[in-house]
This record gives C-alpha cells, sequence and structure tokens, in this order.
C-alpha cells in the first residue's frame, strides 16, 4: 500500500474554485466517513482550509484511489471531475510526504511561513484519528510532519515577525483605510480566523471592534475578549449602515451578505465608503457588492496580491526549510523502511529456529539419554550457532534500510531462505 495526496490550493485555483470544494468544519466527520468507505481508501486524513483542500491517503491501488478521491470532489463541487481536473494536484509515496512537510512548514501557505496551518494540520490528523479514518502510517506521516513544522519555526526565520491570515486582512484594511485608529469595525463570524482578526482590530487602535456570529453566545465570548459589542446576524443591516468595515470569516457555506444587502446599506450611509475584507472560503460576501459605488470589496486573491510584496525576508529562509524536510524525509524512509524489514528478520530468525528444532527432534532418541545439564548445554550451542549465522545477515539487512541496497538484501534473503516476502507492504507492517 502507498501514500497518496489529492488536492487543489491557492496556488492551482482560484477562489470560485476553492470555495466550491471546501467542507467547512461542521461537515468534516461525515466527508470522512464518505472517504473512508471508498473502496481503495484504506486511512484518510481530509485537510480543508481557506486555501486549500487535500485528502492523504494509504491506498490500494493508486489510479483507483486517485479515482475515488476524484469522485468525492465532484460530489462535493455539485461537478464533474473534468471541470476542476486542470486545478489538482497529485503526489505518490515519498512525493506526498514531502510535501506535507512543506504544508506543516509553511512553504506551502498564501502566506510564507504563518504558523496556523501546523494547527489546522494537526486538528485535521486527530479528528481522522478520533473517527477511525486514519491508522498507524498515516499517523506516523503526519506526527512526523508536525515535527518537520516545528522545527522549520524554531530553527529558521520562516516565521519571523508573526503574520497570518488575520493579522494581514486587518494589514490590507490599514492601508486601505491609512489608519484604523479611531474606526468602527464588524467581524463577521467567531472562529479561529475571526478571532485573529479582533485581537489585530485592538492592536491597530480601532476605535469599537463589533461582533456578529450565527451562534449568538459565542459572539458575547469573542466580543468579551477583545472589549467589543456582540450582536446577532439579524442586526447587520442597522450594524452596517454606520461602521466603516467589514471583515468577514465565517465556516458557513452560505452567502450572508447578498448584493441587495449592501446596495440598501449603501443607501443609508449618505455617500461614506465601505470596506469590506471577505477572508471567507466559501465567501460570505456576494462578489456582486464589488460593483455596487462607495464599496471596496477584497477577498482571499486579492488579500494573495497584497501579501506577495511583503515575504522577502521569509523567502530567503525557504532553502533552509527545505534542507530539513528533507532531513526529515530521509529519516521517514529510513524508518519505514526499517519497519518493513521487521516482518522480514522475524521469519529469518523462525526459519533458523525452525531447521534447529527439527533437527534436535531427528537426533532425540540419542539425546534423551544425556542428563539435563548436557541437554541444556546442547539446546544452548544449538542455539547459539544459529543466531551467530544470523548475525551478521540480520546486521546487514537494517543498517542497509532506506537504501536500494537494502531492498536487494530483503529480497535475496526471502529467495535464499524461501521466505514469505521479499519487502513486505505496509498492512504486514501494520
Amino acid at each position: 500500500m502507498s501514500v497518496i495526496v489529492v488536492g487543489l490550493n491557492h496556488r492551482t485555483a482560484p477562489v470560485e474554485m476553492r470555495e466550491r470544494v471546501a467542507v467547512p468544519a461542521s461537515r468534516q466527520i461525515k466527508a470522512i466517513h464518505d472517504l473512508a468507505m471508498r473502496e481503495h481508501l484504506a486511512e484518510v486524513v481530509l485537510l480543508s482550509t481557506c486555501n486549500r483542500i487535500e485528502i492523504y491517503a494509504r491506498c490500494t491501488k493508486f489510479h483507483a484511489a486517485v479515482s475515488d478521491i476524484l469522485d468525492f470532489l465532484a460530489e462535493q463541487a455539485s461537478a464533474q471531475p473534468e471541470d476542476f481536473a486542470e486545478h489538482l494536484y497529485t503526489y505518490y509515496d515519498d512525493g506526498a510526504v514531502a510535501h506535507l512537510f512543506g504544508v506543516t512548514a509553511g512553504l506551502d501557505s498564501m502566506i510564507i511561513g504563518e504558523g496556523e496551518i501546523l494547527g489546522q494540520v494537526k486538528d485535521s490528523w486527530q479528528l481522522a484519528e478520533r473517527e477511525g479514518a486514519a491508522g498507524q502510517l498515516l499517523s506516523r506521516v503526519f506526527r512526523q510532519a508536525l515535527t518537520v513544522g516545528k522545527r522549520a519555526r524554531t530553527e529558521t526565520a520562516i516565521g519571523r515577525q508573526a503574520l497570518s491570515i488575520a493579522s494581514a486582512a486587518v494589514a490590507l484594511a490599514e492601508q486601505t483605510m491609512f489608519s484604523l485608529r479611531g474606526r468602527s469595525v464588524l467581524v463577521l463570524g467567531a472562529g479561529e480566523v475571526a478571532q485573529g482578526l479582533a485581537k489585530a482590530l485592538v492592536s491597530a487602535g480601532v476605535g469599537e471592534v463589533v461582533v456578529a456570529n450565527r451562534t449568538y453566545a459565542r459572539a458575547v465570548d469573542l466580543a468579551g475578549k477583545v472589549g467589543g459589542r456582540p450582536v446577532t446576524l439579524g442586526d447587520l443591516p442597522e450594524v452596517l449602515a454606520s461602521v466603516d468595515v467589514l471583515l468577514t470569516a465565517t465556516d458557513s457555506t452560505e452567502v450572508h451578505v447578498e448584493r441587495g444587502d449592501i446596495e440598501a446599506v449603501m443607501e443609508r450611509r449618505d455617500g461614506t465608503p465601505l470596506l469590506v475584507v471577505d477572508v471567507a472560503v466559501p465567501r460570505d460576501v456576494d462578489p456582486g457588492a464589488r460593483q455596487v459605488p462607495g464599496v471596496t470589496l477584497f477577498d482571499m486573491d486579492d488579500l494573495k496580491r497584497f501579501t506577495e510584496s511583503s515575504l522577502h525576508e521569509r523567502r530567503r529562509e525557504i532553502s533552509r526549510v527545505q534542507g530539513i524536510i528533507m532531513d526529515e524525509l530521509e529519516q521517514f524512509q529510513t524508518d519505514r523502511t526499517a519497519r518493513e524489514f521487521a516482518p522480514l528478520v522475524t521469519s529469518l530468525r523462525q526459519r533458523g529456529d525452525t531447521i534447529r528444532t527439527a533437527e534436535l527432534e531427528r537426533f532425540r532418541n540419542k539425546l534423551d539419554g544425556l542428563d539435563p545439564e548436557t541437554r541444556n548445554a546442547v539446546e544452548a550451542l544449538t542455539q547459539g550457532i544459529v543466531n551467530k549465522l544470523l548475525h551478521e545477515p540480520t546486521v546487514r539487512l537494517k543498517d542497509s534500510a532506506g537504501t536500494a541496497r537494502g531492498e536487494l538484501y530483503a529480497d535475496a534473503l526471502a529467495a535464499l531462505f524461501d521466505l514469505p516476502d521479499g519487502l513486505p507492504d505496509d498492512s504486514a507492517a501494520e
């Protein structure tokens, strides 16, 4: 069995495509079980964020597994696989592992080195584990991926001057408005990104933070943390008529603010402009609102262009992070191959002991006359001979783990000693 990943992200697909296949947190458990039931997916982890959706899987057959995942994405998007195939990427075995390592290190993020992705990867893996979809192989891959992410941020400056989607969105708003100091801002949402938005707004010196959320209790909780004012979704028209900025980051599949809503609000603002930064995927604000006079609307693609010019310092660290990824990938390969060799070594030693005990049984009539001390000595002598004969092949096999020579040794041992398998697949190793 092999590890694969199929996905699309901010590099390969526009926000319009990403929002079609995005799986909100409220539907992820159902999606994981859906994927896990597919014939050729033995283990599954689903990673869905505002900038990517990726399905990592331990598969029984490569092409059939890819087809299973494409079918899932097509159903998610209510489309045909060919409608979005050009936006997808697929990586296999070491390529899939290296890709995940790059994701956790922040190299594949819209904002290079951002720290949010590390927690998102961990949460996705742990959810899959709790639901029984991630087994030993994917758990080893994800556990080491988190190590890569932590090393990248402690051993290099890739995450220096912490920058996140939330802080970048506030920075974009601040640049557009020249200053947010004393301004009133409505935050739509109360999840992790919305919390980051609210905290960044306070740091920017805004005059008032208003928080709206579908679940009012969560709006109250977030507003309390930042000294803001909670409102219900029903209060949106009234609040939008007076605030300077709207920042949205819900985990919803629905548009919360239609173009008509914005048009009605703008009629009440007497020409006062409104800035909207929508970092939700799927989007919270109707893209058509961009056409309403007096409205400036930015979405994730606009945020990507904004951040491109502010990451030169982090880009200088990319080569060092890549070195960490290669180091950890080599370690993963070695550990995985050594784990695969374990059944072969066990079979080799079992074969030696089977031959030893068979020979002792053949000479049992002659050995029965020996006193117990002498019999024990014969037992120890034969055991020692087998151990010494097998010691060197075992050591050489383990030392060559992760190399082409190791695979040759494994195949040779299997053939010479008539063992069950050469290099076992992961199902045997598990």
